[in-house]
């Protein structure tokens, strides 16, 4: 009896988490197919100024956390180090950013993003704010509200640790 008790309880066990991993996976699947399309539109509301999305990123990367190095910048932005090497070089040229010596260990260089990276990055981001901000205006006011509170999720989310594959 006791041990039919526990079977039972083991298969009920099994069947919630199940479920409850059914519902995760949906979950990331309603989020990715969603952020897919938060992607388009905010890459349709963004000025044409000749800066590609991982470019935009890449800045963006920096200007949240500081000088990095190549290597972990085309980890972080998933392209290739010699793809990383060419796009660095590009914003270098434009002003945008520039390398230099690692206080901690003068042989390696760091990425670091300048005023005038900065200064694009918050005009981007201001035209874009402009442009949603009549999106916005179309839409209920109760989905307004559901927006605003999903900001700290989407933050935690954004801010999660990446290495899960």
């Amino acid at each position: 009896m006791e041990v039919t008790r526990r079977l039972a309880a083991n298969e009920g066990a099994t069947v919630k988490g199940a479920m409850a991993a059914g519902t995760e996976r949906s979950l990331a699947m309603g989020i990715a197919a969603g952020v897919e399309r938060l992607i388009g539109l905010l890459r349709s509301l963004s000025p044409a100024e000749g800066l590609s999305p991982t470019a935009t990123a890449t800045l963006a990367t920096l200007e949240r956390s500081g000088p990095r190095r190549l290597t972990a910048l085309a980890v972080q932005g998933g392209v290739t180090q010699p793809a990383m090497t060419q796009l660095i070089a590009r914003l270098e040229d434009t002003g945008l950013v520039r390398r230099e010596a690692d206080p901690a260990d003068g042989r390696v260089v760091q990425v670091r993003l300048t005023d005038q990276g900065r200064d694009t990055l918050a005009r981007r981001r201001a035209v874009r704010a402009e442009r949603l901000a009549v999106i916005l205006d179309r839409i209920s006011p109760q989905d307004r509200a559901a927006l605003a509170a999903a900001l700290p999720a989407i933050d935690a989310l954004a801010s999660a640790q990446r290495d899960v594959i």
